[in-house]
């Protein structure tokens, strides 16, 4: 299928899930350094541990200042729920001290002003620090144009047909920009996820209840017992 194809595809997958599923929203955003920990904390885990780890962390500490400063095993406790974390302690402190070298302060919000090539570059400076959770800070906390690919993206993607098989998820990003216009990428990451998560699952999916069955080949070979 040509990339005019699965532009056509992509769009119309999109109109589908927003008929079944609505315009979705995004839980409460938060400020973009505020994100940006929060996504850090996420990978790897599930959404209720990210938050039962955030939650702690901002109890236990007054300010980013402070978790930047505290000693390792006093984030690395308060973050325990999210999993990895050793890990992610580490990994948390060292972006907060970068933020500050570079910055001299801790807040993000600068990056609203940069064009957005820019920005998403110089979140991703940071080790640890990915497409992914560039592109939600970019999306959800500052309203620019992003497409976060998760997990439940990158497979059903696949799976669908709307990336090649071989590409990986760091190029799944700017593939998906591609095929949709920016101001589907919300909504579209969002109900994509949840199809994923409810429909298109990794180990049985459930082909006889897909809203997109119809765009899928996966999907009507499953319904068709293989043939």
């Amino acid at each position: 299928m040509n990339e005019e194809a699965l532009r056509v595809r992509a769009l119309a997958i999109h109109q589908r899930l927003l008929d079944v599923y609505g315009e979705p929203e995004w839980r409460r955003p938060l400020p973009p350094l505020d994100e940006l920990i929060s996504t850090i904390l996420s990978q790897n885990t599930n959404d209720r541990n990210r938050d039962r780890a955030f939650d702690a962390l901002r109890a236990r500490f007054p300010s980013w200042e402070a978790v930047r400063d505290a000693p390792l095993e006093a984030v690395i406790e308060a973050i325990r729920p999210a999993g990895l974390a050793n890990q992610k302690a580490r990994r948390i402190q060292e972006v907060l001290r970068e933020i500050t070298r570079l910055r001299g302060a801790l807040e993000l919000d600068f990056l609203q002003d940069l064009p957005l090539e820019e920005a998403r570059s110089w979140l991703m400076q940071f080790k640890g620090v990915g497409p992914k959770t560039a592109a939600i800070v970019l999306l959800f906390s500052l309203g620019r144009p992003a497409f976060p690919v998760d997990t439940h993206i990158y497979r059903v993607s696949g799976r669908i047909g709307l990336r090649p098989a071989e590409m990986t998820v760091e190029e799944t990003h700017a593939w998906l920009e591609s095929l949709l216009p920016p101001e589907t990428w919300y909504a579209a990451h969002l109900n994509l996820i949840r199809l994923g998560r409810e429909v298109c699952q990794a180990r049985r999916p459930q082909c006889d209840r897909c809203p997109i069955r119809e765009f899928c080949d996966y999907g009507q070979q499953q319904m068709d017992g293989g043939r």
